[in-house]
C-alpha cells in the first residue's frame, strides 16, 4: 500500500508543480498587462478543460510512444536521431505521460485562482514597496507572493486532489501501482481481500483533509485584498520586444495545451497511423462506425439516458435546495451549505467503491428471496440505477450553485408581491422564480449533463455488464481491443465527447460570465 500511495503522491505533487510553473508567469501577464489578442489567447488557455485526460492520452500515446509520431518525425531529420534505440519520451512505465496529461489538464484551473487573486491584491501594496527602493523581483518575492498564498494554495490542493484521484489517465498509459488504479482492480476482490478498503479510507481522509485546508484558505484569501484601493490597477501595455517573448510564449504553452486535442482529431480521421509521423491513410470510417456498431451505438445510447436522467435529478434537487439556500432561515442551514459542497470533496472511485459493496445483494437472505431487489440495486446485474445516483450526486453542486447565483440576483419583492396575490409557494416558484433564473438552470443542468455523460471513476467501476456500458467505458474497451481501428474509433468518442463538453461550457459560460469559476472550487 505504501508504494502505491507513494506514487500517487509524487504523481500529485509532479502535476502540481508543472501546473504552478505553468501557471504563475501565465497569471502575471493576464493580470498585469494588456496586449492585443488577450481574450483570444485566455480562450485557447481555458482549451483543456473540454478534453478529458482519460480522453487525451489515447492520441498522446499515438505521438508520444516508443514508435510513436515523434520518433519517426525526428527519424525524417537525419538518420540515428531517434534510432536505433527510440526516446522513451513517456519515462519508465508511463509517469511522465501521466504527469503530462494531467499537467496540461489542470493548470487551467489554477491559472484562473491565480488571475483572480493576482487581480484582487491591493495595488497601494505593491506601490509602496516600490517607493521604498525595493526592486521588482523583490516586490514579487516580498510582496505579491504572501498575499496570492491563500489563492494559489486553494487552486494547488484542487488540482493536486484530482491528479491524486485520477483513474483513466494512469490506466491509459499503464501507471498501474498507484492508488485508483488499485482501488479499480480491488474491486472483484472486495468480498475477501481488504486492502481495497483500506486503500479508499486513506483517499477518501486525505480528501477530506485537503478539501477543508482548501475551504479554510479561500475563506481567508480576503486578507489580501483588505484594504483594496477603490480605483482598479492600470495595466501596463506590452510593445516591442515584451509583446513579442509574451506571444511567444503564449504561442508555446497554446500549442501543448492543444496538442491533446490535435492527437485525438488526427487519430479519429486516421484509416492506418502505425509506424509513420502522420496517418497512411485519412478516412471518416470511424465517425460512421461510432453510430454503426453495436458497441458504440449502446455506449452512446445508454450515457444519454444516464445523463439525462442525473440532469433531471439534479435540477430537481438543485432548485429546491438553491430556493431554500436563498430565501430560508432554519436550523442547520449552514449545515445544508456544506452538505451540497462536499460531493466535490467526494472522489469518484471512493463513491463508486462504496456502492459496488453497499449494494452487493445477495439471491437470498434468511430465507427471503431478494433476486428482484438484486437486479435493481446490484451494479454486477445491473448499474442503471447505481449509476445515475452517482452521477446526479457528484454533479448537483454545479446546479445548486448556478441557481443559487441567480437567485441572489433577484429581487425578493417579486415572490412577496406574488405571494400577497394569492399565489402558493408552488405557484410562485413555477410562475415567477423559474423563469427568472431559467438561464443560470440550463447552464448548470447542461454542465451537469456534459460532465455525467463523460464521468470516467464512477463508469469504469460500476459498469461491469458490456450492455451497460456508458461511452467512456466503451471506450476504454476499445483501447483494449486488438484489431486495427479500434484506437480510432475510440478516438472518434472522444471527439465528440469534447464537443458536447465544449458546448456546455460555451453555454455556462454565456449566462454565468465570470461567476462560472465559483461552481468548480
Amino acid at each position: 500500500m505504501w508504494i502505491c500511495l507513494g506514487n500517487s503522491l509524487a504523481l500529485a505533487a509532479c502535476s502540481t508543480a508543472v501546473c504552478a510553473l505553468i501557471s504563475l508567469p501565465l497569471a502575471q501577464i493576464f493580470a498585469r498587462r494588456d496586449f492585443p489578442g488577450k481574450a483570444f489567447w485566455q480562450t485557447i488557455l481555458m482549451a483543456p478543460l473540454i478534453l478529458p485526460p482519460f480522453v487525451g492520452a489515447i492520441g498522446i500515446q499515438q505521438i508520444f510512444a516508443r514508435f510513436g509520431a515523434l520518433n519517426h518525425a525526428l527519424g525524417l531529420v537525419g538518420p540515428g536521431v531517434a534510432e536505433p534505440h527510440p526516446i522513451d519520451w513517456l519515462g519508465a512505465g508511463g509517469f511522465a505521460g501521466v504527469v503530462a496529461m494531467q499537467s496540461l489538464h489542470l493548470f487551467p484551473i489554477l491559472f484562473l485562482n491565480l488571475t483572480a487573486a493576482m487581480a484582487n491584491i491591493n495595488p497601494a501594496m505593491r506601490e509602496a514597496a516600490r517607493g521604498l527602493g525595493a526592486a521588482p523581483g523583490r516586490v514579487f518575492r516580498t510582496v505579491t507572493l504572501p498575499l496570492l498564498a491563500p489563492g494559489f494554495f486553494a487552486g494547488a490542493i484542487l488540482v493536486f486532489v484530482w491528479a491524486f484521484t485520477d483513474l483513466g489517465t494512469p490506466l491509459v498509459f499503464g501507471w498501474y501501482n498507484v492508488v485508483a488504479v488499485q482501488i479499480f482492480d480491488k474491486v472483484t476482490e472486495a468480498g475477501f481481500n481488504p486492502f481495497g478498503y483500506a486503500l479508499v479510507l486513506v483517499v477518501l481522509l486525505t480528501t477530506t483533509v485537503l478539501f477543508l485546508v482548501s475551504r479554510h484558505l479561500l475563506a481567508r484569501q480576503d486578507y489580501a485584498t483588505q484594504g483594496k484601493a477603490s480605483a482598479r490597477e492600470d495595466l501596463v501595455p506590452l510593445r516591442g520586444r515584451g509583446l513579442a517573448c509574451a506571444v511567444a510564449g503564449l504561442a508555446g504553452v497554446s500549442a501543448l495545451a492543444l496538442l491533446p486535442h490535435a492527437s485525438v482529431i488526427l487519430q479519429s480521421l486516421s484509416g492506418k497511423w502505425f509506424m509513420s509521423a502522420l496517418p497512411q491513410e485519412w478516412t471518416l470510417e470511424r465517425y460512421r462506425e461510432v453510430f454503426t456498431l453495436p458497441q458504440t451505438v449502446a455506449g452512446l445510447r445508454n450515457s444519454l439516458f444516464y445523463a439525462s436522467l442525473s440532469a433531471g435529478v439534479d435540477v430537481a434537487l438543485g432548485v429546491a435546495i438553491a430556493w431554500w439556500l436563498a430565501r430560508k432561515e432554519f436550523a442547520g442551514k449552514a449545515l445544508l451549505d456544506a452538505l451540497t459542497v462536499l460531493p466535490l470533496a467526494i472522489p469518484g472511485i471512493v463513491l463508486a467503491f462504496g456502492y459496488v459493496i453497499a449494494f452487493n445483494v445477495p439471491p437470498s437472505w434468511r430465507g427471503f428471496d431478494l433476486e428482484g431487489l438484486r437486479a435493481w440495486v446490484n451494479p454486477r446485474e445491473n448499474p442503471t440505477l447505481l449509476l445515475v445516483v452517482s452521477y446526479s450526486v457528484r454533479r448537483l453542486p454545479f446546479v445548486v450553485r448556478s441557481v443559487h447565483a441567480g437567485l441572489r440576483q433577484m429581487s425578493v419583492s417579486l415572490e412577496e408581491a406574488s405571494r400577497n396575490l394569492g399565489a402558493s409557494s408552488a405557484a410562485t416558484l413555477r410562475r415567477i422564480v423559474l423563469p427568472l433564473v431559467r438561464g443560470n438552470l440550463i447552464a448548470g443542468a447542461a454542465l451537469t449533463f456534459a460532465f455525467a455523460f463523460l464521468e470516467v471513476s464512477d463508469s469504469l467501476i460500476l459498469a461491469m455488464k458490456e450492455q451497460f456500458y456508458p461511452v467512456t467505458k466503451t471506450i476504454w474497451a476499445l483501447m483494449g481491443r486488438i484489431e486495427p481501428g479500434a484506437a480510432a474509433v475510440a478516438s472518434a468518442l472522444g471527439v465528440l465527447g469534447m464537443f458536447l463538453l465544449f458546448a456546455a461550457f460555451w453555454i455556462a459560460n454565456r449566462v454565468l460570465g465570470k461567476r462560472m469559476g465559483n461552481l468548480f472550487g
